[in-house]
């Protein structure tokens, strides 16, 4: 056994004989889930200091139900108002995974569609969308046009943001609903060019 380990040994049981002869008046403040799991509770002292000592499964499971009653109860999203903040964070991660993940998709069928006979070519694309419903053709558009427009729009507002610009809350919040109006009236204007 090194020095460094000794010393080390002999100041842990120093403290823990300190730790013994002053106990809690209240233990179950300081009992950490992982203790009670292994089956040793450490009870603190008024100092910094604490002790271990061994508990039966039924005393442990015991000690942390009424940790439990005690715990603060987390609040759930349903709970706070709708902010344009976090809505358009949401809405500009899901547009950019619809995007990436859309080109990923349409790439890897269209080199996958000659081995199982497919027709991904431009042509065959065009001939089979002139075929839908006018109804049909502006809602696939719109589909299409409103990620590419909403997400490119939130992305120079993140760039302004970068320079520092337009960061307070009415800003924020202006500029929110501002992507969401022009990337809408784009999208519309995409859809009937």
């Amino acid at each position: 056994m090194s020095i460094n380990m000794f010393s080390q040994r002999a100041l842990q049981t120093t403290m823990r004989r300190f730790a013994a002869t002053r106990p809690t008046s209240s233990p179950l403040r300081t009992i950490t889930p992982a203790a009670v799991a292994t089956g040793q509770i450490r009870y603190a002292s008024a100092g910094p200091h604490a002790s271990t000592v061994s508990a039966s499964q039924n005393e442990a499971h015991s000690i942390l139900a009424e940790q439990r009653k005690h715990r603060p109860v987390s609040p759930h999203l349903g709970i706070y108002k709708y902010q344009i903040t976090w809505l358009g964070s949401i809405t500009n991660r899901i547009t950019g995974m619809i995007l990436s993940g859309g080109l990923y998709v349409f790439g890897l069928a269209y080199l996958a569609a000659p081995a199982f006979g497919w027709h991904l070519e431009s042509a065959s694309l065009a001939a089979a969308f002139a075929a839908w419903p006018i109804v049909a053709k502006v809602l696939a558009k719109f589909v299409f046009a409103w990620p590419f427009t909403y997400h490119s729009i939130n992305g120079i507002r993140h760039l302004v943001w970068d320079m520092g610009s337009t960061l307070t809350n009415k800003e924020v919040i202006y500029t929110g609903w501002a992507v969401v109006g022009i990337s809408v009236v784009t999208a519309l204007g995409l859809v009937f060019y």
